[in-house]
């Protein structure tokens, strides 16, 4: 009879612990999404779209928790050391890749976490002040290989995705002087007004500039054109390889059952190719994004080389 309570229990042990790994019976809980970014910006507006629509499919309320500050390590902490069971999610962003290329931090970016999907992606715009006599990438190209060191661009500070897509451009042999801001916003501002020649930024920002032609729009950074704005070339055209993304996307701590991660691919997914999603991003100027989390992670391996190889020809360290 002992024997027989004995091999029940154990049953029923392993019973539940299998039912553990049907993404079925999860979530029992609510779930949190950590954003390493203050309320406001467009990190923030996609984790909260996606919060949202999440929440309906899963069934359990899907909770934003902005965690911002030290360039978004300090949200993304929290996710490495939350407990492996998928109720603490991460939204990340090319900040992810870029920390992890040039910058010592207190995890490891691809061993801690388990990447679940890419969410969305927009590309970057290069624009120059009008006063600039540059009109294509060619030109951009003749002009600073003129006047190497002369032209002066504008970033959102060291480190930032509109930095490092510029100085990606060394590769093609173009040599510029970096003046980094604090925020796009500002950046923008001094663009604007003629103190600087050109930076890479958000369309999103850059569009009433543009519209005005207070900007010139000179080409996007993804490898292909976008398609709000189907007129201007990517640098790619011009530049073969060239390709820097702005995107978001989500990840859990490393060790999550793959039941879980599976079954959040599929739901985030689903949540962001629906019309009223697809609508939401476009007002970002940002389009929905597919992909397994295999390739979500092979993406955010292929960037965080590519940003360390040109972090070790930059001789660029942040700590």
């Amino acid at each position: 009879m002992h024997y027989g309570w004995g091999l029940l229990f154990g049953w029923c042990v392993s019973g539940l612990l299998h039912a553990q790994n049907y993404p079925q019976n999860y979530p029992q809980k609510g779930v949190r999404l950590v954003i390493p970014f203050t309320a406001g910006g467009a990190a923030d507006i996609i984790g909260r779209l996606l919060a949202a629509e999440l929440s309906q499919n899963l069934g359990q309320a899907v909770v934003v928790d902005n965690r911002g500050g030290a360039g978004t390590v300090i949200g993304t902490e929290m996710v490495a050391r939350a407990s492996p069971d998928g109720y603490s999610l991460g939204l990340i962003t090319p900040s992810f890749t870029i920390n992890g290329a040039i910058r010592r931090l207190p995890f490891d970016s691809i061993n801690d976490f388990a990447p679940i999907a890419l969410v969305g992606i927009t590309p970057l715009i290069l624009v120059t002040h009008p006063s600039l006599p540059v009109h294509t990438v060619t030109d951009l190209i003749r002009l600073a290989g003129q006047h190497p060191g002369e032209l002066v661009y504008a970033s959102a500070g060291p480190g930032s995705p509109t930095h490092m897509g510029m100085e990606l451009l060394r590769f093609s042999g173009i040599r510029m002087t970096h003046i980094p801001y604090k925020g796009a916003a500002p950046a923008l501002v001094d663009l604007v007004g003629g103190h600087v020649q050109l930076m890479q930024t958000s369309i999103i920002i850059a569009k009433p500039y543009m519209s005005s032609m207070r900007l010139r729009p000179i080409a996007v950074t993804t490898a292909q054109r976008a398609k709000n704005l189907p007129q201007v070339p990517s640098i790619a055209e011009t530049i073969p390889g060239y390709e820097v993304l702005n995107w978001w996307g989500v990840v859990a701590p490393a060790k999550t059952p793959p039941a879980v991660v599976t079954r959040l691919n599929t739901e985030i997914r689903q949540v962001m190719n629906r019309a009223s999603s697809k609508e939401k991003l476009s007002v970002e100027g940002a389009e929905s994004a597919n992909g397994s989390p295999v390739e979500f992670e092979q993406m955010l391996k292929k960037e965080i080389s590519q940003w360390r190889r040109l972090g070790e020809s930059i001789q660029l360290k942040l700590d």
